[in-house]
């Protein structure tokens, strides 16, 4: 009997185990982007474009390397009944700027600067910078010694000082007539005009958006030796197979490519005129910024955002080492830094190399949801992309509408993710 028993007893742990690692298993196994979560995708997209708030719009996620939701809504082209697709092309903007970030950390890999070496150690051009301090009686701009060099790290993180308000007496002034993007500048003119402009305040003491990533396109051209358009080219996106991710939008290609649309007021868009719209991809100017100007599909960026998730190397390639992505995906924002321009509206982040970094939870359900460790950035046409490690989830969306996400588009969509949040409760 005792004997019995024991058996009896022994299969009954053996049985209880089982059961455990199995409900373990399967918890590990569970996904975020599960049914619900595509429910709530697909009606969350599908409103705003039976709203009128948005022409078009897609959205493509993988988890755990795996593709877990795709779907497009509404149209490319409204006026000619253009589906949006997974192959429509659109102006991703400032998402340009995490790719110039990549570019710049391959040279970064081989030893070629450091992080902290004064930006003017490669490029003369920023030497000596003269600092605004406002005008005098005489209305004249009064400028002051920079207290230290801008250092590569500063255009990384936006904390070099480089104006790019329209409402600074004087210096706007100044930057307008200096028009150091301007289209027909190579990088080299770009940057002669602006370091011939005064800094707007001191290098590392507030961030502020602007042209740093232009600046980095520039140090990769500086630095390589090569055009930075031919360099980008070589050292990220052939490699990555990127081949729809362009400056300027061959004529063959052109009836992929979205318009754009300005929302002027609830379920109305104007489409702002193709001549507008597309005078930079559709012409091959000397100015090749890395801070906007790329188009791209969704699978092309979702592969360069991938490859981010799986530490710099997808389909046996390999972009960056993983201590590299690691750095970027860092927050380097120091708590002196205090003065962040509308960083803030996308949650609790600091800034690392060229992204957005989640560095708190949300605190109430008002705030942008995400995950603590998630590195992101977006464009302004309204498009959004974001790595989250800790899910192992990477997500992107396309849309062409202006302003700039002013219907709660990137929040909304978060939510439809991850699900709305919901405070934790406090305990006695």
């Amino acid at each position: 009997m005792k004997t019995s028993l024991k058996r009896y007893f022994t299969i009954g742990i053996g049985f209880a185990f089982l059961l455990f690692s199995c409900q373990k298993e399967e918890k590990q196994n569970e996904l975020i982007v599960n049914e619900q979560a595509i429910a709530r995708l697909d009606s969350t997209l599908e409103a705003y474009v039976n709203s009128g708030n948005v022409a078009g719009i897609s959205a493509l996620i993988f988890e755990k390397d795996q593709e877990v939701y795709f779907n497009a809504f509404g149209f490319a082209d409204r006026e000619n009944q253009i589906p949006m697709d997974r192959n429509t092309i659109v102006k991703i903007y400032s998402m340009t700027k995490p790719i110039t970030g990549t570019a710049l950390m391959t040279l970064w890999e081989e030893g070629k600067f450091q992080l902290d070496d004064p930006l003017e150690n490669y490029a003369p051009e920023f030497a000596n910078m003269k600092v605004y301090q406002g005008l005098d009686d005489q209305g004249k701009m009064i400028f002051g010694d920079a207290e230290r060099p801008i250092s590569i790290r500063d255009i990384t993180r936006h904390t070099a000082g480089f104006p790019n308000r329209n409402d600074i007496p004087g210096l706007s002034e100044l930057m307008a007539e200096k028009d150091a993007r301007s289209f027909e500048n190579p990088l080299t003119t770009m940057a002669e005009k602006m370091g011939s402009t005064p800094l707007w305040f001191q290098p590392g003491t507030q961030w502020e958006y602007g042209l740093s990533v232009d600046v980095q396109a520039f140090l990769v051209e500086r630095i390589s030796g090569k055009p930075y358009g031919e360099y980008v080219r070589e050292k990220v996106l052939d490699p990555l197979g990127m081949a729809e991710t362009r400056y300027f939008l061959p004529e063959a290609d052109r009836g992929r490519f979205a318009a754009a649309y300005q929302r002027t007021g609830e379920g109305q868009l104007d489409r702002i005129p193709d001549s507008t719209a597309n005078v930079f991809n559709f012409n091959q100017w000397p100015l090749t910024p890395g801070g906007f100007g790329l188009t791209s599909t969704l699978d092309d960026y979702m592969t360069f955002a991938r490859m981010l998730a799986r530490k710099g190397e997808i389909n046996g390639t390999r972009i960056l080492n993983p201590e590299t992505i690691a750095l970027m995906a860092t927050n380097h924002l120091p708590d002196s830094v205090t003065e962040r321009s509308w960083l803030p509206s996308k949650g609790r982040v600091g800034f690392g190399i060229d992204f957005a970094v989640r560095t708190d939870p949300p605190k109430t359900a008002e705030e942008m949801n995400g995950v603590v460790g998630e590195f992101f950035w977006d464009g302004a046409a309204s498009t959004l992309f974001w790595v989250d490690p800790k899910n192992e989830l990477v997500a992107g969306l396309f849309v062409q509408l202006f302003p700039y996400d002013g219907i709660s588009l990137h929040k909304n969509f978060r939510d439809a993710v991850y699900g709305k949040y919901v405070p934790v409760a406090k305990t006695q």
